[in-house]
């Protein structure tokens, strides 16, 4: 990383993601803590978390990964360099030779999946894995719910014989989403209830993500001790954790400037130099309404504003923020927390700008780790 700059987060130029050095290494200790303490292999999911630049720092605390796509293994292999799990809800003839090249571990969808290349990727000394599916749900969100009836992730507990194949070394099941040791709780119960009496017969299980272990208030140290009495009865097991979000919570803000104000039938909407169905998606998929630092939202005092994004789609809005003076063109707004899945789902719709990506040092000073430009923008359209 190079370009030092002489910017503050109050100067640097919007739109910006800027990410923070102190609080990403807060929470790699944290993760880095609980995978010590409960003697268990947590590993970076890319799916959350590809800004490849600021890895040099990920990898003095991790260095194993997880990947779902053969872009995000090459990337992986590349900038971490550690042990490469790989998960994809379908292989194909042409995909599967490059996974088994890179992977040190492979988690297969379905049995159809596992009986097609799993012989092939054990022999290549690929750990094999089957996600499976312990219909446990504690997602209130029906699109991040993978255990909803008619789920197309995992296979249930009826539908395995017994023995398991002779290549199959891992059960993985993915639960969860920014959830807490508790609803881990919950789900191991149910996945014990249906696999346990299969666990002998394996050497791992991976418990995929969600385990959101760096919100304040997560009770670490009742995950740490869950962790250990779910391994003091499987001493056979490695146990595996690839949290997404735990990595980069609160690690990074989207900071956007104001660029117009306009005001219609009583509401008033400030237009801003970024856009959420371009670079904060999730707020309009999931839906949630993100922390605007400048805002003063808990007194619910000043002057009401939506937010509208500055493309063509009349979607492109959430509010209502409350600011203690009235929005100017110019001033700065702070989104929080958008780095985790945002970065890694962000658009160039409209042809907008793409924010810059910046880090903030520990000692204050910024580094861009990318300018965007119309090259970009024109590169990806053939």
């Amino acid at each position: 990383m190079s370009n030092i700059t002489q910017y503050t987060p109050t100067t640097i130029p919007t739109p910006v993601y800027l990410v923070y050095e102190d609080r990403l290494r807060h929470n790699l200790s944290l993760i880095q803590h609980v995978s010590r303490e409960a003697g268990v292999n947590i590993i970076m999911a890319f799916k959350a978390n590809a800004l490849w630049r600021t890895f040099p720092i990920v990898a003095e605390y991790c260095r194993d990964f997880t990947a779902s796509s053969l872009n995000e293994l090459r990337l992986g292999c590349e900038t971490l360099g550690g042990e490469a799990h790989s998960y994809c809800p379908a292989y194909t003839e042409e995909t599967i030779g490059e996974f088994i090249e890179k992977s040190t571990h492979i988690t297969f969808n379905s049995l159809s999946q596992l009986h097609r290349f799993g012989s092939q990727a054990h022999a290549a000394g690929v750990s094999c894995g089957l996600r499976v599916n312990p219909r446990c749900s504690v997602i209130e969100t029906d699109i991040y719910n993978p255990a909803l009836p008619g789920s197309r992730f995992g296979v249930v507990a009826e539908d395995l014989t017994d023995p398991l194949p002779p290549y199959l070394e891992g059960f993985h099941f993915h639960a969860l989403c920014e959830s807490s040791s508790y609803d881990l709780e919950k789900v191991l119960e149910a996945f014990e209830t249906q696999f346990g009496h299969l666990l002998p017969r394996l050497k791992w299980i991976n418990m995929g993500g969600g385990h959101l272990m760096t919100r304040e208030g997560y009770d670490v140290g009742h995950l740490i001790s869950l962790l250990k009495d779910f391994k003091s009865r499987y001493t056979n097991l490695q146990i595996i954790l690839e949290p997404g979000s735990a990595f980069t919570w609160r690690t990074g803000d989207l900071i956007s400037s104001v660029v117009d104000v306009v005001e219609n039938e009583g509401i008033k909407t400030a237009i801003i130099d970024a856009s959420f169905a371009c670079h904060m998606p999730d707020c309009l998929e999931m839906p949630y309404k993100p922390i605007i630092a400048e805002s003063n939202l808990k007194e619910k005092g000043g002057t009401a504003y939506r937010i509208g994004g500055n493309s063509c789609l009349s979607g492109d809005f959430m509010g209502d923020w409350h600011f203690a003076e009235p929005l100017r063109p110019g001033d700065r707004l702070t989104f929080e927390d958008m780095n985790h899945y945002t970065t890694v789902k962000t658009t160039m719709f409209n042809g907008l700008s793409h924010p810059d990506m910046a880090l903030c040092r520990s000692d204050g000073s910024i580094e861009y780790l990318r300018r965007f430009t119309y090259e970009d923008y024109k590169s990806r359209m053939s």
